[in-house]
């Protein structure tokens, strides 16, 4: 891999690990479009070009979320028999959702990528705490918080996600607090990550003409820039959170990812 293709690996890592750590955004959103923009410069074919951008953000996350679970752990935020609750059904549609994005062409999963940062967008851009009267304050039983982990599951694994995007909202509107629901949320991105991963290695492993260090679906020397650059930038997006304001870069952020979903929509119509 030639040394410039690094270096623009690593800036990526060392700005997506950032913004990670200063907005609370999954990292995902950010890597798939500009990984797919890379990965297109570099010539990859052009039939999974999605497929390894998504399975190379999804396989990043494996290594960025054990640092996030112990700095929640640390301050005891995380619901641990909640997370315990959710985790079967994560794991199972963690597993689904790659099988699902391995049978779309790459027309299809680019736009239903640009769905889910469109929605994320207007998400940040309409963030707000659900009132009291409007929450249900309480959790379901056992076979309902399977059931969301396996939607949370099956979601994430399709657009390489760490699923805090649904984790969150679920649990806010079922009386959680949102710093619970951050922390615990953040449990679910290392078995996402984790069978995610492997189910993508599965699904790319007897596909002809991916590129030479690819490991199924996931780039592996992309993997290597790109988990270094964004676990180290992290913390230093988390501790700028504690000392600034980042609302308005908030909105101004939830801008760039509307950008970044036109790009995955031409992308997608131009497939």
């Amino acid at each position: 891999m030639a040394l410039e293709l690094i270096a623009i690996l690593v800036i990526l890592g060392l700005c997506t690990g950032f913004a990670a750590g200063l907005l609370g955004i999954g990292g995902g959103m950010i890597m798939v479009p500009l990984l797919t923009a890379i990965f297109s410069s570099q010539g990859f074919v052009s039939d999974h070009v999605v497929h390894m951008a998504i399975a190379t953000s999804l396989s990043v996350i494996f290594f960025t979320s054990m640092s996030s679970v112990y700095a929640h752990h640390k301050r005891g935020a995380i619901l641990w028999p909640v997370a315990l609750l959710l985790i079967p059904g994560v794991i199972i549609g963690s597993w689904i959702g790659p099988v699902i994005a391995a049978s779309l062409n790459t027309r299809y999963l680019a736009a239903l990528f640009g769905v889910f940062v469109i929605f994320s967008a207007i998400k940040m851009l309409k963030k707000k705490a659900p009132r009291a009267d409007e929450a249900d304050n309480t959790l379901p039983k056992a076979p309902g918080m399977t059931a969301a982990g396996l939607v949370i599951g099956v979601l994430s694994g399709l657009v390489g996600a760490g699923g805090g995007f649904i984790t969150v909202p679920f649990l806010g509107w079922r009386g959680v607090s949102i710093h619970n629901a951050v922390a615990t949320s953040a449990v679910m991105g290392f078995p996402i990550a984790l069978f995610g991963t492997v189910s993508y290695i599965h699904q790319g492993w007897d596909v002809q003409g991916l590129p030479a260090g690819s490991l199924g679906f996931i780039y592996v020397p992309a993997l290597l820039s790109l988990a270094v650059a964004s676990v180290l930038s992290a913390p230093f997006g988390a501790r700028t959170a504690h000392t600034m304001n980042v609302k308005q870069l908030r909105s101004t952020f939830a801008y760039l990812l509307l950008l970044l979903a036109l790009y995955m929509f031409w992308k997608a119509a131009s497939a």
